[in-house]
């Protein structure tokens, strides 16, 4: 996100530790933390949130959408955001695809609520329902470990082929533990493509972080955000409820520090609200510095030169365009 000051005023809270930048990120996150339930419930609903998950809806994936509507809704809007997700253990009362339905799920409220404004983002469907994870994770059943360098390879695949259908935009959402990873495929990816664009990855439940403090700081949760916890339990409890058995529920015990039992949908809300609000001003301020069909100087941001550039970023199959796997490589192979 941009408009960050070298001296930033700030906004004050309730809770003496928690201040609000005073720009568009910080005021967006207090008019949200300052909300009321009712505030908030009404929010949810501009989203569609909850809503089933969508990945075999008609319209709402790039790959579930007909061709002559992927283009029309690109020529108005060209971001794509990218649910990056995992197959992982998150106790016997959840499913493995936990952290891919959560942030499906949140961009798929972004989505509607940009459909409803006649300019929606596209959302490619995850390509990373089996991702990379940290060494303690080894063992754990339940759970599928692909080596980073290939998770990070096939990453690498799916954005040249977004960027060549014109997507030159893409955020990546993560949802899991392999940031590091997902960080390294788009420095290697801009190594070695030296494509212009705009390419981020974001870790959802950091860039809200507030959201899920504890009640003696402000919040609604009654520990700390770990995994398979309150917090993610309360997360499936209001994204998508079928597919969570309480009875199954546990608390951790001796050094562990896990208390999902204590998890609802009504402490989901507030932090959901705060990430699809943050989600739509990301798109709205991309969109705004760079409208759609264009992307950054190319050359203020590759080592290649705009004569170079010209044919590829014509719009797929047009005259004179060219497909980006032509393109002479001049970065790291």
């Amino acid at each position: 996100m941009t408009d960050f000051p070298e001296d930033p005023k700030l906004l004050a809270t309730a809770e003496p530790d928690l201040f609000f930048e005073d720009n568009t990120v910080g005021r967006c996150k207090k008019e949200v933390w300052d909300s009321s339930d009712e505030e908030i419930d009404a929010i949810l609903a501009e989203y569609g949130v909850p809503s089933p998950c969508e990945w075999g809806k008609s319209g709402s994936y790039i790959q579930t959408t007909v061709r002559h509507q992927v283009e029309a809704e690109r020529s108005k809007n060209d971001i794509v955001f990218i649910p990056i997700g995992c197959t992982e253990l998150h106790g016997r009362h959840l499913p493995s695809a936990s952290d891919t339905l959560y942030v499906s799920q949140i961009l798929e409220g972004v989505r509607r609520y940009t459909a409803k404004r006649g300019a929606a983002c596209s959302l490619a469907l995850p390509p990373l329902n089996y991702g990379s994870h940290p060494y303690h994770h080894v063992g754990m059943p339940g759970t599928v470990l692909i080596r980073e360098n290939v998770a990070r390879e096939f990453l690498m695949d799916v954005m040249l082929g977004l960027w060549n259908d014109g997507f030159r935009k893409q955020i990546l959402i993560n949802n899991h533990g392999h940031l590091w990873m997902l960080e390294s495929a788009i420095q290697q990816f801009q190594k070695r493509y030296q494509l212009p664009g705009v390419f981020r990855v974001i870790d959802w439940h950091r860039a809200v972080r507030e959201f899920f403090r504890t009640g003696p700081k402000g919040g609604k949760m009654d520990t700390n955000f770990v995994h398979a916890d309150e917090s993610e339990t309360s997360l499936g409890l209001l994204l998508h409820p079928d597919m969570v058995d309480m009875k199954y529920a546990v608390d951790t015990k001796g050094i562990g520090y896990l208390k999902a039992t204590r998890g609802t949908a009504e402490k989901a809300k507030r932090p959901v609200a705060a990430i699809l609000k943050y989600l739509t001003l990301l798109n709205d301020q991309t969109l705004e510095a760079f409208p759609a069909g264009t992307v950054p100087p190319v050359e203020m941001v590759t080592l290649r030169t705009e004569a170079e550039m010209e044919p590829y970023l014509r719009e797929p199959l047009s005259e004179g365009w060219k497909p980006v796997y032509q393109l002479p490589k001049i970065g790291q192979q």
